[in-house]
């Protein structure tokens, strides 16, 4: 990955606040939208959530999801061109016992500080999305697919 595509892929995701998150749902694909926050390093994405909602149900069935992060349109530039990243990943709930939620709870209020009252409503949890692998396409003819560590480098400076 060339330098100006490393920091292309971190400029989407860090400028971007929400994701489409796919999940498999009663045997089917299913996509929603979740507002997400990063982990240093690219560690992982932090969604809070709702266990009232299908995409938190079908992660604790089923961790194996996917996130689609897209640039904003230009006006006057074709649609098909936007940047965007699809990160393959494994969802895990993040309890307060576990040693990483005072991490991911620090970056999610962080970016989303009028989220602060729903820590406190007993159906929302953090989940953390551990990539796998990610697809980027800058542009047009400017697709590339980066493992984790490649991944994990680009985020964190290391590209």
């Amino acid at each position: 990955m060339k330098p100006v595509q490393a920091q292309a892929l971190k400029d989407i995701l860090e400028t971007q606040q929400v994701a489409a998150l796919g999940t498999l749902h009663d045997g089917e694909p299913y996509v929603s939208m979740v507002p997400y926050a990063l982990l240093s390093g690219g560690r992982g994405f932090v969604v809070h959530v709702s266990g009232l909602a299908a995409h938190t149900r079908d992660m604790l069935a089923h961790p194996a999801v996917s996130l689609l992060v897209v640039a904003p349109p230009e006006p006057g530039e074709p649609v098909q061109g936007l940047a965007r990243a699809t990160i393959q990943g494994s969802a895990a709930q993040v309890l307060e016992a576990d040693p990483r939620h005072p991490e991911a709870k620090r970056v999610y209020l962080a970016r989303f500080p009028q989220s602060e009252p729903m820590f406190g409503l007993a159906d929302f949890s953090l989940f953390v999305v551990e990539p796998r692998a990610v697809r980027f396409v800058g542009g047009f003819a400017q697709a590339m697919s980066i493992t984790a560590e490649t991944f994990a480098a680009v985020m964190g400076g290391g590209a």
